[in-house]
């Protein structure tokens, strides 16, 4: 049994409400169809709500210390590949439309990008810089990330973390709703957030971002050309961004596999 159904089970009790079953995006050409179990009381409102506050912390902070880039030609075309991607993103689940995205680029040496729930994007120019990325190669980054938010892979890990934090603490702490639980939401949020993604959460960013960055126009090949450049990357201190994402063998076997599917959708939008 899936191990974030046997922690809901689990804290049901504890809460007077348990788990729901859903399928956060359509499956797409490339086939991504996987029943994903969240708390009720986690719902997808709230967690957009908490991972905007963070967010704009982080943009606040880069702001003040005057490394938030807005206007150079490099943010401009990492502005330019988002508004594409965005633009495609109602295909795997249409009330992205409605969500209030937000890209912005920080002039760090860090090779990191990521894509929050509620479609906030952040691109650090280490990652650009270092492996010299292509657009086509930043689509397939960026495409990746905003696929780990249209799954909702953020509230699903945290889902988990509720369901291990609750059955750590028991109910007395969850049925007072003050202090404690606040402090608990604090914990779930750091704990779904930086914790490595799994191999079945990673294998669908692969494939819905190889889906959307081939609809907007970029060659999904460019997902293998990546990935190559992030081993060789990963070879001496593996960057930030392979902590969350860690790769696997079969990753590049994964994507290859998929390319045929999407490659169609890439010809015709480059007709267009």
């Amino acid at each position: 049994m899936n191990k974030t159904l046997v922690l809901c089970a689990l804290s049901a009790s504890l809460l007077l409400s348990g788990c729901q079953s859903v399928n956060t995006t359509s499956s797409g050409a490339v086939g991504v169809e996987r029943k994903q179990y969240m708390f009720s009381m986690l719902s997808t409102d709230e967690v957009n709500q908490m991972y905007a506050q963070s967010y704009q912390k982080t943009v606040g902070e880069a702001s003040n210390k005057g490394v938030l880039d807005k206007s150079s030609n490099e943010a401009k075309r990492v502005q330019a590949i988002a508004s594409r991607l965005i633009a495609q993103a109602p295909v795997f689940r249409p009330d992205s439309a409605q969500w209030k995205w937000e890209v912005n680029l920080i002039k760090s040496d860090e090779l990191n990008a990521n894509c929050g729930p509620g479609g906030k994007i952040i691109f650090y120019t280490g990652l650009i810089d270092s492996l010299k990325l292509t657009d086509d190669e930043i689509a397939a980054v960026m495409g990746h990330e905003i696929a780990h938010a249209l799954r909702e892979h953020g509230r699903e890990a945290m889902s988990k973390a509720y369901g291990i934090e609750m059955a750590k603490q028991g109910a007395g702490a969850l049925l007072g709703l003050g202090q404690d639980t606040l402090a608990l939401a604090d914990t779930v949020a750091n704990y779904g957030m930086t914790l490595p993604n799994s191999r079945a959460n990673e294998n669908e960013a692969d494939l819905i971002g190889l889906e959307l960055a081939a609809r907007a126009g970029y060659d999904p090949n460019a997902a293998i050309t990546l990935w190559n450049k992030m081993s060789k990357a990963s070879e001496g201190s593996p960057p930030e961004f392979m902590s969350t994402h860690p790769a696997s063998s079969s990753r590049v076997a994964s994507l290859q596999a998929a390319i045929p599917k999407v490659m169609p959708l890439y010809q015709q939008a480059r007709k267009s």
